[in-house]
């Protein structure tokens, strides 16, 4: 069974996404942006019209173009619809190959409807469209003017194509932030231990989070009622790349009793210890052994 050549387009364009998609390193890259589009905006509709009228008197081209943008929009949402109400629910494979099989789907029944209707099948050629583009952009009983104009939509619109292509490759920065917590031992975020006798430990989990949209070095310091508490070297210099997670547990012996005694974790960032970047704190009591209320 042999194709014609847009539907022969429309199948690589699909598998190619496919596997672009999931497969590293482009599937954090922008080609992933760049083959993702028309898979969602364009590629199912042309498909599914294709599929509708394989007739070349059915629709021009324009038509079909027009009508493959509206149908993508509208088919993607609903696959998403049908898929939430799936086990396998939205997400970013289930809906790469839902609409991998649609696509394929609706192919192989253009595919089977052209050959039906022979010579008066809709196919695509490319070179008599280019020379009908030629003959309507430059031949001779054109005018100078109209020329010109048709070498400015040209222009207008490569300048266009290349605006969105620039706008989808370069990556959109969000606000710049560090995540900066600590956990129970546990692993929860409650009910930590404030609660104390003398030569007991405070065990957390500290956390940070690299949103900066560049390598950071932090260094972290514990304080105990503004005096300075000994902890691990590796707190004191900790490389994050962005989006880049970092958890240790950190374990501090208070050398001091008292109530409502202030325990600080303060992170400070690329060397400067003039003002923490992030500061934490727990409020702990300690007593002498036996006297724990």
């Amino acid at each position: 069974m042999t194709f014609q050549t847009d539907l022969k387009i429309v199948v690589v364009l699909v598998l190619l996404t496919g596997s672009l998609i999931i497969l590293p390193p482009f599937n954090d890259s922008p080609v992933r942006t760049m083959l993702g589009l028309p898979m969602v905006l364009f590629l199912p509709g042309y498909a599914l019209i294709a599929a509708l009228f394989p007739g070349k008197d059915d629709l021009d081209g324009i038509e079909r173009i027009a009508l493959s943008f509206g149908l993508s929009i509208a088919i993607v949402p609903l696959i998403g619809l049908l898929l939430n109400y799936t086990p396998w629910g939205i997400r970013l494979l289930t809906v790469l190959v839902s609409l991998t099989f649609f696509t394929l789907a609706m192919v192989l029944i253009a595919r089977y409807r052209r050959r039906s209707l022979g010579d008066n099948a809709f196919t695509v050629s490319f070179r008599q469209m280019y020379v009908s583009f030629k003959h309507e952009m430059f031949t001779e009983q054109e005018t100078r003017f109209g020329r010109m104009l048709n070498v400015t939509l040209i222009l207008l619109i490569s300048i266009s194509l290349l605006t969105l292509a620039y706008v989808m490759i370069t990556p959109k920065q969000g606000e710049k932030f560090t995540e900066f917590y600590i956990l129970k031992s546990e692993g929860i975020v409650d009910n930590y231990d404030t609660q104390l006798e003398s030569g007991e430990r405070v065990d957390v989990i500290v956390g940070i989070v690299n949103h900066e949209y560049t390598m950071v070095n932090y260094s972290l310091e514990a304080r105990l009622d503004n005096e300075s508490l000994d902890i691990p070297s590796t707190f004191q210099h900790i490389s994050l790349n962005h989006n880049e997670t970092w958890e240790q547990p950190l374990s501090i012996l208070p050398d001091d009793t008292g109530s409502a005694m202030k325990l600080q974790y303060l992170l400070y960032r690329d060397g400067s210890f003039t003002e923490p970047y992030r500061e934490l704190h727990l409020w702990i009591n300690v007593t002498e052994a036996g006297n724990v209320n």
